[in-house]
């Protein structure tokens, strides 16, 4: 049995704080490094926290990998890990995205994705769906939103993706999430890794969002809580099954 240990970092950003929210992770991840994690996964914009254009605007935002992410990337070299980062990026022609980087073991920057569904004004739609190989596994990331419809989830999945990582900031009520990362699950027939957050930003509450491992249609693990915290869990990769009972739950 081939098996590898997983962390969501079930993170409190707060919106617009990029110095805290980039302390924060680092944080985790060093906690999280202890415990011999092979990846770990942030929430949708972690860096930045969901709603931060209408507190600082655009302007900071830059081209990848800025100062602080090759700072990251060195981080991560050197504690041996795998990174998904939610972070915004600005492109050459100054379209602004909002973004998943993964950073492998050797700091190198080996693919990301590009949010598709258009929900922040400040963001322009991604266009590219291709999964990142890691560890000999085709991984697709799934953005938030991007669960909404099967259409991103399918094209993931025709493009040869094993397992979805969802990184996300989607917290319940009246456009919550309502069993879309279960219905992708089942639709592709791939398991579907959700790294959610907590705390709120202006009009969004997360205190009750949900990170999950899920896979044909159910949930098999969940969490949620009001203070960061990091999940950890085995994973067979030749199974694609779930290892672990349960999270095992550390908090930062």
């Amino acid at each position: 049995m081939k098996k590898i240990k997983i962390a969501l970092l079930h993170l409190l950003p707060i919106a617009g704080d990029i110095t805290y929210n980039q302390e924060l992770i680092e944080k985790a991840v060093k906690q999280a490094a202890e415990k011999n994690v092979d990846w770990m996964i942030t929430p949708e914009l972690a860096v930045s926290g969901l709603q931060f254009d209408h507190l600082i605007g655009t302007d900071w935002i830059k081209e990848q990998p800025d100062e602080w992410m090759t700072h990251f990337m060195k981080m991560v070299k050197n504690l041996k890990t795998t990174v998904f980062l939610g972070c915004t990026e600005r492109s050459t022609d100054q379209a602004l995205y909002n973004s998943v980087f993964v950073i492998n073991r050797e700091g190198e920057l080996i693919g990301s994705q590009k949010k598709i569904a258009r929900v922040d004004q400040w963001s322009t739609a991604g266009s590219c769906l291709e999964p990142v190989q890691i560890d000999d596994i085709q991984v697709g990331i799934l953005i938030c939103a991007d669960a909404y419809t099967k259409s991103i989830a399918d094209t993931l999945k025709a493009n040869g993706a094993q397992m979805i990582v969802a990184p996300s900031s989607w917290g319940p009520g009246f456009h919550g999430p309502n069993g879309e990362w279960e219905q992708r699950s089942i639709d592709t027939g791939l398991p579907v890794i959700v790294c959610n957050r907590t705390g709120e930003d202006e009009t969004v509450s997360f205190w009750k969002a949900e990170s999950s491992v899920i896979k044909n249609g159910k949930r098999l693990l969940s969490h949620h809580s009001k203070q960061s915290a990091i999940l950890t869990f085995e994973w067979d990769v030749e199974k694609m099954e779930l290892i672990s009972s349960d999270f095992e739950v550390e908090w930062i």
